[in-house]
């Protein structure tokens, strides 16, 4: 049975076990882009949700109104919630689509096999039911072990983490602390991890600072992940 642990809990175990990995194994797994690039990867997870719509139509309205590059990391779970969502989030242009697991596991915690099937089953919905073909992974809760980057690679999936924490589940922080905390952390190739499942309480007010303010300041334009590998401009 799955277990599901508080937010602050979570950051802090994927923080010990990617301190915990061996060089080589960390070498696999993306954090960031190029230092030089002067682009930055908004990316925002969609996990699935006990309560609520679990989808942030406004924040979704406004990158769109704005033109604003974004990556959504869909579960399998939420996905088959949100059919209709799915299909308009695959339409925008400037908009990138990976996954983030089936039912939001605790990677860890299972076998090979186990991990196997949770990373291929958004991967095979989007492309059975939305003939997308993923290439993006983001494992749940930022966990991992040796295991899961295996049969990331071994999937020829690109493994996806971050190196910006918005913290913007935590129901404790406010938007001010949020947009502080980004003008500590954000620099050049960063990659920033925020939520759109409505679960991010001041999510859509940090997007608009960033958008408006600190990356305009810094000479920072937005970017897909992919687009920020390559460090080439998104068109929208």
């Amino acid at each position: 049975m799955l277990r599901y642990f508080p937010y602050k809990l979570c950051l802090l175990l994927a923080v010990l076990l990617v301190s915990a990995m061996p060089p080589f194994a960390q070498a696999q797994v993306i954090k960031s882009g190029p230092p030089s690039c002067p682009g930055v990867a908004l990316t925002f997870d969609l996990c699935p949700v006990r309560n609520g719509l679990g989808y942030d139509q406004a924040l979704v309205d406004y990158l769109i109104e704005h033109k604003i590059p974004a990556t959504f990391f869909m579960s399998g779970k939420w996905m088959t919630k949100h059919d209709q969502q799915v299909r308009d989030l695959l339409q925008i242009p400037f908009f990138e689509i990976g996954t983030h697991g089936d039912v939001h596991a605790h990677m860890p915690l299972h076998s090979e096999d186990e991990q196997k099937k949770e990373i291929l089953g958004p991967v095979r919905l989007l492309k059975t039911r939305y003939g997308h073909e993923a290439t993006l992974f983001r494992p749940p809760y930022g966990e991992f072990n040796d295991v899961t980057i295996n049969v990331v690679s071994g999937l020829g999936l690109q493994f996806i983490l971050w190196n910006v924490v918005s913290g913007d589940p935590d129901p404790t922080i406010t938007a001010l602390q949020i947009e502080d905390h980004l003008k500590r952390s954000v620099k050049k190739g960063s990659v920033i991890v925020m939520h759109a499942n409505g679960k991010g309480r001041h999510t859509h007010e940090v997007v608009q600072d960033l958008h408006q303010q600190l990356l305009p300041q810094r000479n920072l334009t937005a970017m897909t992940m992919s687009d920020l590998l390559t460090c080439r401009p998104t068109s929208p």
